[in-house]
């Protein structure tokens, strides 16, 4: 019988957010394939793992995939693993997979640590919908393509940036998407964890005389279906809201996430709404 490929997320950050079952599959599997095996030996050693390593990164796998699905067809059993959270989110691993599965291997995929996931789970925008778009195109006019194809999506759209492009990356996400909401996660699950809210012009003029540092994730308001809310709807609904009990904050919130306009702009008006009582 052959073995299984285990696709094993490991930590983006503190070593505590790995799961049981990952490191008994560790432990218990014949290999273990990894992007930077001594990034991953930092992990092992932490939780005393004595399986055997090899590499498998972007630059070996054509080769070496089809190396990993023959001792696969052995019996032998591989966990995947790459730096950092799940593998093949913007990570290698695909052509592994693919093969795994022509040959008939078990594919086995165990949950756990997403920069993706968390960013989203704490930015304050809808999660009912939503688009991981990976890391945009570094040259500019490309990016700004990229952008253009995604400013009607009306999903939460989700990236990964590097900090030294992260300003005209938001510059151009103003200009191309109006000034929708953003969050922006900064070395999530990590010591300087630090997490940016507010629209986007907003965020890129606190950011503007700041150097970057560390793993980005950018969430991103989608587009607003339907005809453009007029303020005096904006101010119906806030009114509606307060008379239910909602705070100002909380209104600003709903109502912003709901048009797509500025959750500041809402507060304002909602403030100018209570004050008229």
């Amino acid at each position: 019988m052959s073995g299984s490929l285990y696709i094993v997320p490991t930590p983006i950050g503190n070593l505590e957010d790995i799961t049981f079952r990952a490191v008994r599959v560790l432990k218990e599997v014949d290999l273990i394939a990894a992007e930077d095996t001594r990034h991953t030996q930092v992990l092992l050693n932490h939780y005393d793992i004595r399986t055997s390593v090899t590499s498998y990164h972007e630059h070996n796998e054509r080769g070496k995939a089809r190396e990993l699905v023959e001792q696969l067809r052995q019996g032998r059993s591989i966990a995947l693993l790459s730096d950092a959270g799940t593998p093949m989110i913007s990570d290698p691993g695909y052509r592994l997979v693919v093969e795994a599965i022509r040959a008939g291997v078990q594919v086995i995929p165990l949950p756990g640590p997403s920069a993706v996931t968390a960013a989203l789970s704490a930015a304050g925008l809808p999660t009912d919908r939503f688009g991981f778009e990976g890391f945009l195109p570094a040259k500019k006019s490309e990016r700004r393509s990229a952008l253009e194809a995604l400013k009607k999506d009306t999903k939460t759209l989700i990236f990964y940036e590097a900090p030294h492009r992260l300003k005209e990356t938001l510059a151009d996400m103003a200009e191309i998407f109006g000034d929708r909401e953003v969050a922006i996660g900064r070395e999530i699950s990590k010591v300087h964890e630090e997490f940016l809210r507010g629209a986007l012009r907003e965020i890129l003029a606190t950011i503007e005389q700041q150097t970057v540092r560390g793993e980005i994730t950018l969430v991103v308001q989608g587009a607003t279906s339907g005809a453009p809310v007029s303020e005096e709807g904006v101010i119906s609904e806030i009114r509606q809201l307060a008379e239910k009990g909602m705070r100002v904050k909380e209104i600003s919130e709903l109502v912003g996430a709901h048009h797509g306009i500025s959750k500041r702009e809402v507060y304002r008006l909602a403030l100018r709404v209570k004050n008229l009582k």
